[in-house]
Parts: C-alpha cells; sequence; structure tokens
C-alpha cells in the first residue's frame, strides 16, 4: 500500500438523524469513526450513500446513481446495441452473453451491458467502492424505471483474481476488465473521481494476473477496456481492436457467441 493511501483518513458521516443507524451500520461494516477530524467522509442522506474529500477547493461528492444523471442519458440516447462496448462484448441479434465484469468500479459499464439484457456479475475489491454500489443498486431497484435492469446485476465484494480462481458457477461467457492505470481519460468527471479514489485504490498493478485468470475462466472471451494509447496488458496479445476515440477493447476471442 502506498503512503498516500496509508496517510488518508476517512469517517463516517449521517447528513440527517433518520440515517443515524444506518449510517451506525455502515460505519460498523466498513471499520470507519464517526466524528473527528479525516481527509475524506463517506456521508449518508436521503440522496443515498457518497463520498466526499473534505476542505477548500475540493471536488464535489461521488455516489453511483442509475436512476438519473449520466448513466440515464446514457441508457436512454447512448446508441443501444450499437455501442462500441456492446460489439466488445458479442452483444448481437438473439446473443445476450453472460458477462463478470471483475473490476466494477462505480457499475457504469456494467449497468450499460444490464440495459442491453445482459446477466451481469460485478467485482469490486475495494470495499468503499463496493458499498457505493451496493446503495447505488438498492436504490435502483427501487425505482420503477430500473429495477429490471438492477436485477440483472450481481455484486460480489473481494479479490477478483481469487473470486475467479475459486468459482464455482457456471462460466461467465464473456468476462470484462477495465484494470486502473495511472494514464486514464481525462475527462473532468473522472479526474473528480480518480482524485477522490486515487488515496484508496492505487494502480491494478496485477493486471497481467488478472487477464490470465479471466482466460482460464471465461468460455467465449476476455474484453479489456483501455486508453486508446496504453500498451496492451503484459502477456498473450489479443486476437483483435475496437478503437474509439479515447478508449479502445482488446478482444481475446476463445469460441464464437452463437444464438
Amino acid at each position: 500500500m502506498s503512503d498516500e493511501r496509508q496517510a488518508a483518513s476517512l469517517r463516517m458521516d449521517s447528513l440527517a438523524p433518520q440515517h443515524d443507524q444506518a449510517a451506525r451500520q455502515w460505519a460498523q461494516r466498513l471499520g470507519l469513526r464517526l466524528e473527528g477530524e479525516a481527509d475524506f467522509a463517506l456521508q449518508l442522506g436521503d440522496a443515498g450513500l457518497q463520498l466526499l474529500e473534505l476542505g477548500p477547493g475540493a471536488p464535489g461528492p461521488v455516489r453511483v446513481d442509475f436512476v438519473e444523471g449520466a448513466v440515464a442519458h446514457r441508457r436512454q440516447f447512448g446508441g443501444g446495441s450499437g455501442q462500441m462496448i456492446a460489439k466488445a462484448v458479442g452483444v448481437q441479434p438473439g446473443v445476450r452473453p453472460t458477462v463478470l465484469d471483475a473490476t466494477a468500479g462505480l457499475g457504469r459499464d456494467a449497468f450499460v451491458l444490464a440495459a442491453l439484457g445482459c446477466a451481469m456479475t460485478l467485482i469490486e475489491r475495494q470495499p468503499l467502492i463496493a458499498a457505493l454500489l451496493e446503495d447505488g443498486l438498492a436504490r435502483a431497484q427501487r425505482d420503477a424505471e430500473v429495477a429490471l435492469i438492477a436485477a440483472r446485476m450481481r455484486l460480489l465484494c473481494g479479490n477478483a483474481i481469487e473470486l475467479m480462481q475459486q468459482w464455482q458457477d457456471e462460466a461467465p461467457q464473456v468476462i470484462y476488465l477495465d484494470p486502473m492505470f495511472p494514464h486514464r481519460d481525462k475527462s473532468a468527471l473522472v479526474k473528480k473521481e480518480m482524485r477522490l479514489f486515487r488515496p484508496f485504490v492505487g494502480d491494478d498493478l496485477d493486471a497481467p494476473e488478472l487477464l490470465a485468470t479471466a482466460l482460464q475462466l471465461a468460455s467465449h472471451r476476455v474484453v479489456v477496456k483501455r486508453p486508446r494509447k496504453a500498451p496492451a496488458i503484459e502477456g498473450i496479445k489479443p486476437g483483435y481492436v475496437l478503437e474509439g476515440k479515447s478508449s479502445r477493447y482488446d478482444i481475446y476471442p476463445k469460441k464464437a457467441l452463437k444464438a
């Protein structure tokens, strides 16, 4: 763990009395204190769970919201099965593969695929991000418009390599990886999230092992999302690549997906 991650302090806040009990439960689950000076706060309020950097000049809070905002806009106007991510995982007429997103993060890509009809399993190893994701999914399940999509998403918290090595269920047809690297997307939203999460997450230095393990488990293909100009993950070379403006998908095919 880097010095930066050791130095970041975090507390749990309740934003209203009706959330006090649930906030205490989150604090207990995540090993957080409920008061005192801190660099960051995990806060529970009417809008759900959010992570906030404290102090002057800090960006606003980050939460997982599958009902409104950017994710909702992408669900409604994002291009459906014509999106590059859909092509990368093999969505086609009559084919909606089962997908394991082994680096779930805030769940945006997994939600896009679930909205297209894919049964999704999400793995997130950072407990703080997994908590935001769990809260976002719970709120989505209570919303009439997106409940059916959220029902296609199952969340696991833990080390993806270990969970894939010990996999007991039917193997996912597709495994999707989007490892965290220093040279990530420079958009304002991602910059804000990176600033918040970097002290707790760091980079995925085990990406080669993650890819190798995914290739062992997936029945049909592994898909790796990368910054467009970044090198491929060390190890076996991708079979083919789909390239966009800022990112690309390295595809490692094993077997054809058929209706």
